[in-house]
């Protein structure tokens, strides 16, 4: 039996947090328990975690309040793991060497940086990306998830190349099952 792949820990306090955020403390209690995630509550994971725990949420949130809101919360927990990677995590002079660069050069490096850890959110997946014929980022999900988990990555990535690359960036999502996976295709104008 092979050892379950780890991610970090944002994947969950994040999203618990953008569910705090949303619908208030004793609500997103209330909603944790209803979907059976109520183990959550004050106990929040401070390091990396086996995934199978972060698509039980992911599955049990969507369950419970449904794909629209549920991918509002993901993507929400995305920018705030922005954030803390951001603050704590990229180191301040590559930000800042990155932010110099024209959009193409710096899309290129950072995420030429971000596959180097791409392991830590995307699992036993598989994350690439291309800026050749135009920028874009793939991640496919290959444990048993919920195609709104593709929100997470979005709100991360655009968070991340608007910060980075050009403050302008917007991005096209295409998340979808496919043979078994949830493949995220996040066309990137930067």
């Amino acid at each position: 039996m092979s050892t379950p792949s780890k991610i970090g820990p944002n994947s969950i306090i994040q999203t618990v947090g953008a569910l705090e955020s949303a619908y208030g403390k004793s609500r997103a209690d209330e909603i944790l328990t209803n979907a059976g995630q109520g183990h959550w509550i004050g106990n929040l994971p401070s390091e990396m975690t086996d995934e199978s725990k972060f698509h039980a949420l992911v599955t049990a949130l969507q369950k419970e309040i449904g794909e629209t809101a549920t991918a509002g919360i993901l993507k929400e927990s995305g920018e705030r793991t922005a954030k803390y990677l951001l603050r704590v995590r990229i180191p301040g002079p590559f930000q800042k060497i990155v932010k110099l660069l024209p959009p193409g050069l710096a899309f290129r490096v950072l995420l030429f940086a971000i596959s180097k850890n791409a392991w830590t959110f995307a699992g036993s997946g598989e994350f690439d990306y291309s800026s050749k014929p135009s920028p874009n980022i793939n991640v496919k999900v290959t444990f048993p998830s919920e195609p709104v988990v593709g929100n997470f990555y979005l709100g991360t990535f655009i968070a991340l190349l608007r910060e980075l690359v050009n403050p302008n960036t917007s991005i096209r999502e295409n998340i979808r099952k496919e043979s078994g996976a949830i493949v995220c295709r996040y066309a990137c104008s930067i």
